[in-house]
């Protein structure tokens, strides 16, 4: 292909129509045109980016590897320029380009870019409109990651902290539908009984003061086992067997050796032994019902926990919003991290603390953010702690963690869009560049401080956003 032939067919490209064709050529006299072969990689990651890249026809694309796999990027085609662009501060690329079909394509050195500013004044502004649209399509692509890294989180904390209740509700509804098979043979043994009014009196009323008490669990268990052994005792010495089950469940629900004295001397002999089958049988479908309950009713703290999180039934508009809600909330959602790190939360929340004009929904972008960042550098334990004040006519939470601390020299970077310390895939670096949008489109104001064991997100939020703040 003659120079004739390749100014053609470039100038024949959309995005170059509006460049006269003195340009080009001016272009094509200082560049050259190479030919690679399908299956060809023809930049690393890592490479330095100092060519302008006019694909004339073929595939290539941009690949990235993440988790040990090939994840594709994006692709040039012919009429498609990329590579380096005029005051673009890209030094080098992050991805690598792997040509897919056969591709001819036209390269022009950086060191020409001075020149080509002065000289070519069209084609440089058809490149600084492409550099701007990159960047703006590059910005949206990390937001739409951080989304993404957010709600994987979210859902794998929602899958971890759903699995106890559910498994819980599986079990002990399969064990009570086994237990309630051995009830028509108590029931049975207890209608046969002859006992008076009053024996059958006092044992209801002993038995359901027991079940309304419920199961202490402030108890500890070596007072726990203390009494089990008691009631293992007093059954073994009248009469019982294998009792060890029976007691566990009596002691659950705070009967002691007395207890079962007081029944022997209100019932006959030989109804003690039923009379007492029948107690722990009410007792065993009681403990089964109260553990589904429970675990039910986590179940539903969590699905409220995550409505309330990301609002869905509310609009994005502000509103008066109370702080700790979210707060706790997004400790909520973020409870398996904080779990799984061996992290202790300590929280220190004013009392009387007043709800500020905000979008809950933003704030809680403004949690997640970094209680996960503090999470992430406490992998090995740590302290996580959260205070919350009114501090004149403003609301001041501070989150703060025992981490290493955040270097000195990164420290005025971390708002930057793009900057992060976290290795590739596992942070695109929009956080807290987020972060700090948000607390600006509040009225609000962002303070870090730093060192080895203490890192510190102070926010400050004004209670009264319109008019005089003392109103």
């Amino acid at each position: 292909m003659d120079k004739t032939e390749l100014v053609d067919q470039i100038v024949a490209f959309p995005v170059l129509a509006e460049v006269p064709r003195a340009q080009i050529e001016w272009v094509i006299e200082r560049g050259e045109l190479v030919e690679l072969s399908a299956g060809e990689v023809f930049f690393k990651r890592g490479d330095p980016i100092d060519k302008l890249i006019i694909v004339l026809e073929g595939i290539t694309a941009f690949r990235m590897v993440q988790n040990g796999e090939y994840k594709l990027l994006g692709q040039m085609k012919g009429g498609d320029i990329s590579g380096a662009l005029p005051y673009s501060r890209a030094q080098s690329s992050s991805a690598e380009g792997v040509v897919e079909t056969d591709t001819k394509m036209f390269i022009l050195k950086k060191g020409h870019f001075r020149d080509l500013i002065c000289e070519c004044h069209e084609f440089a502004e058809v490149l600084v409109h492409l550099m701007t649209d990159r960047v703006r399509d590059s910005t949206r692509r990390a937001q739409q990651n951080e989304k993404l890294m957010a709600l994987g989180k979210i859902s794998a904390g929602l899958a971890h902290e759903l699995n106890n209740p559910a498994s819980a509700i599986v079990r002990s509804s399969e064990l009570l539908q086994k237990h309630l098979g051995t009830v028509p043979d108590d029931f049975k043994k207890v209608t046969s009984l002859k006992m008076t009014d009053a024996e059958v009196d006092f044992v209801n009323d002993l038995l359901y003061s027991k079940i309304q008490n419920g199961v202490d669990k402030a108890e500890s268990l070596m007072e726990r086992t203390t009494r089990e052994d008691e009631l293992t005792d007093w059954l073994e010495d009248n009469g019982f067997g294998d009792c060890y089950m029976l007691s566990e469940t009596l002691a659950e629900y705070g009967f002691c050796a007395r207890d079962l004295q007081s029944i022997a001397d209100h019932v006959s002999a030989e109804s003690f032994a039923p009379v007492l089958e029948w107690g722990e049988s009410m007792l065993t479908t009681e403990k089964m019902v109260g553990e589904i309950r429970e675990a039910s009713d986590r179940i539903s703290k969590l699905v409220t926990s995550v409505k309330s999180y990301s609002h869905m039934d509310r609009a994005g508009d502000q509103e008066p919003t109370n702080v700790h809600v979210g707060i706790h909330n997004t400790l909520t959602i973020l409870n398996h991290k904080l779990k799984k790190n061996k992290v202790t939360l300590v929280e220190e929340l004013a009392t009387d603390l007043p709800e500020i004009s905000a979008a809950p929904g933003e704030l809680n972008q403004v949690w997640t953010n970094v209680i996960d960042n503090a999470l992430d550098a406490m992998e090995d334990g740590g302290t996580l702690t959260v205070v919350t004040q009114k501090i004149g006519s403003n609301v001041n939470v501070q989150i703060s963690d025992s981490g290493p601390g955040i270097p000195p020299e990164v420290q005025s970077r971390i708002f930057e869009p793009f900057f992060t310390t976290k290795d590739i895939g596992k942070g695109t670096g929009m956080g807290l560049e987020v972060v700090q949008k948000i607390v600006e489109a509040h009225k609000g104001t962002i303070k870090l401080t730093s060192e080895p064991g203490n890192t510190n997100f102070e926010f400050c939020f004004p209670i009264n956003t319109k008019g005089n703040p003392d109103e």
